[in-house]
């Protein structure tokens, strides 16, 4: 789950991070009110959820309230990156002397947190790890161990700057390390780290993604756990009933337990020369009611022409998940074509009672796939 800017802020702040001063606009007087307020040129920046932002055009600059009040109009209610832009973090303009980059990510490949810290802050550090690796110090924390104030002075010490901004930079290195642990989160960065002319180091930008498996930990969002703005209706539909479910772009819909079956699902219908319409995952050992709704959504999508069913019963019994497509077809308004595999616990079962409602199922993947393709 990916914090605003104004969020992930509030928190380096709260954790001793300095960040300018500011305040949240969601109306033209609001922002004017706000730069009175600060009493400085400021940069009215749109709080929407994806990078590059900057460069569509999403952050601009004031010199005064009424300029901020008239840039505030043009922003709100416009979209930007295809995102509509209902507020926007009013705040001083920073006299900047140099910029910094601090992050501390999740390496997959490594299993480990990686701590990044460059002198070139304010770009995009993909293109800055491709171009220039060596402008980019990188350490691997220790999972067992954690992350000591000796590594983070290490760190800041391979960067080439002065003795005084190199302890600054490792103690802010250090409180990302905690905010990311304390938070859960599978990134934690500032970009730019800017330092102003007085020596101060502050967060001219900050982003901080939550990692969605210990939103049960963070009660504080459970109001933003069901909501994402790039989510399409019916992926919001599905994350309010709990399922995995995921839009593409085909006509087959695809329901499965396991994302490993589902996704080896996926890559054999487009074998076979078909297009699927989504991932649905009902998961492990799942009941009626959860099997039930995911094959209504399923079969709600105006693109769906047909959907196909393939289920491995391990703690999954076929016996359940034929009951639930019964029902589904039962209560569904929408009629579509269904082809089934199943095997596994309580196999027989589930297919008699296929058969005798009339649904189609299969004994293996392939032959499913081709039945689908011709329905």
């Amino acid at each position: 789950m990916k914090l605003f800017e104004f969020e992930a802020k509030k928190i380096l702040k709260d954790y001793g991070v300095r960040v300018p001063r500011s305040g949240v606009a969601t109306s033209p007087e609001e922002a004017e009110s706000i730069a009175r307020e600060i009493g400085c040129p400021v940069a009215l920046k749109s709080q929407i959820l994806v990078s590059g932002r900057g460069k569509a055009g999403g952050i601009r600059f004031a010199a005064d309230a009424a300029g901020a009040k008239q840039v505030a109009a043009e922003l709100l209610g416009s979209t930007i990156k295809g995102c509509p832009v209902t507020s926007l973090l009013v705040e001083e303009k920073l006299d900047i002397v140099e910029q910094f980059y601090a992050s501390i990510a999740v390496d997959r490949q490594a299993r480990a947190y990686v701590v990044l810290a460059s002198t070139s802050g304010g770009v995009d550090i993909e293109e800055l790890a491709q171009t220039s690796p060596d402008k980019i110090a990188r350490h691997w924390v220790d999972p067992a161990t954690g992350f000591s104030e000796r590594e983070a002075i290490d760190i800041a010490g391979r960067l080439n700057i002065s003795r005084d901004d190199g302890t600054k930079f490792a103690s802010i290195i250090g409180i990302l390390y905690q905010v990311t642990m304390d938070y859960d989160a599978e990134l934690a960065e500032i970009n730019p780290l800017a330092k102003t002319p007085a020596g101060v180091f502050m967060a001219a930008d900050a982003r901080i993604i939550v990692d969605d498996n210990a939103l049960f930990r963070h009660p504080e969002f459970a109001v933003r756990s069901s909501v994402r703005v790039d989510d399409t209706p019916l992926e919001a539909e599905a994350r309010k009933q709990n399922l995995a479910y995921v839009d593409l772009e085909g006509d087959i819909g695809i329901v499965g337990n396991g994302a490993g079956l589902v996704m080896a699902t996926l890559d054999l219908v487009h074998v076979f020369g078909g297009k699927p319409a989504n991932f649905l995952d009902v998961g492990g050992g799942g009941n009626v009611d959860i099997t039930k709704r995911g094959l209504l959504l399923v079969m709600s999508k105006p693109e769906v022409k047909a959907v196909l069913v393939n289920i491995l019963g391990g703690i999954t019994r076929c016996d359940i998940v034929a009951q639930a497509l019964i029902e589904a077809l039962n209560e569904s308004s929408v009629k579509k074509p269904i082809a089934v595999r199943m095997m596994g616990t309580s196999e027989a079962e589930g297919n008699q009672m296929l058969h005798q409602a009339g649904i189609d199922s299969y004994p293996n993947m392939e032959k499913a796939i081709e039945e689908i393709l011709k329905l």
